[in-house]
């Protein structure tokens, strides 16, 4: 099969005159489908489709790892841009009032900076799931994440806001894209907020595929110890993934020590990088 994954956005450039953020959306096109998968922090997405010659009336679907700003911000932008309707895939609590709260900080709202009425009234049409959702033949997402391992861990200064009050967010609508391709599987991951192994365990068991080939996207390393990411190669080495393409909340101390671990195998995969794997 041919599969084509282009990084629109992410936190660093690797391409001149594209623009980067905080943030990440990656193009995932095959011979079925043609998913965008989350939308940035803001407008460089829907910029940067000019420059690397993408035009986005292509998209079938686009699919919303969870309900993070730096994930949705640029949903506005690339609905003007569309000028169609289109399936928005994701988890119900994508529309949760989400905070960041840290002790002598102001609390931060990191959700959805739009309204859902708006997106809509753009042409989004939502299909919200907490189940995997089959989008083609070789597609699908990988619903709620199941914690399995001992040493992957949510982040602790997530919260909902609800009537009752504060709650850790669980961040259940953390999801991936698992792709099944000739060598092995390969899994888009938008934040890995339930864990990078958690989630390819998990995508293993659902495709019914032990074999993994690729993992692309944000790992959510930023944060872990020195264990957690000795723990996180050895998981790797032993799924014997063949190519990791990670980057925005992996952290560049944590994809400096699987650049060491994995050589030619790992790539740093920013702004403008393209993964173009044909079928062989």
């Amino acid at each position: 099969m041919r599969l084509r994954i282009t990084t629109l956005t992410e936190n660093t450039a690797g391409v001149p005159d594209l623009l980067a953020e905080w943030g990440l959306s990656l193009l995932v096109e095959t011979e079925k489908a043609v998913i965008l998968f989350d939308t940035g922090c803001s407008f460089t997405a829907s910029y940067n489709t000019d420059n690397l010659s993408i035009d986005l009336n292509r998209v079938d679907k686009i699919v919303l790892s969870h309900g993070h700003y730096d994930h949705t911000g640029g949903l506005r932008q690339i609905l003007r841009r569309m000028k169609k309707e289109v399936e928005v895939i994701a988890h119900p609590d994508i529309w949760t009032a989400k905070y960041r709260r840290r002790q002598g900080k102001k609390d931060k709202y990191v959700g959805i900076p739009f309204q859902r009425q708006e997106l809509e009234s753009l042409g989004a049409r939502f299909t919200l799931t907490t189940k995997p959702l089959k989008i083609a033949d070789n597609i699908m997402t990988t619903g709620e994440v199941p914690m399995v391992t001992d040493y992957e861990e949510i982040d602790s200064a997530l919260f909902v806001k609800e009537d009752t009050g504060w709650q850790q967010d669980k961040v259940r609508d953390d999801l991936s894209l698992i792709i099944t391709t000739g060598p092995g599987l390969v899994v888009v991951l938008g934040c890995a907020h339930h864990g990078m192994i958690n989630t390819l365990y998990h995508a293993q068991q659902l495709a019914g595929i032990k074999r993994i080939y690729a993992v692309l996207g944000g790992a959510h390393l930023i944060s872990a110890s020195r264990e957690r990411i000795r723990l996180t190669i050895a998981a790797l080495k032993e799924l014997d993934v063949q190519k990791l393409g990670l980057s925005h909340c992996t952290s560049l101390p944590a994809a400096g020590l699987l650049a060491q671990e994995f050589g030619d195998r790992f790539f740093f995969n920013n702004t403008g990088t393209i993964f173009d794997r044909l079928k062989e």
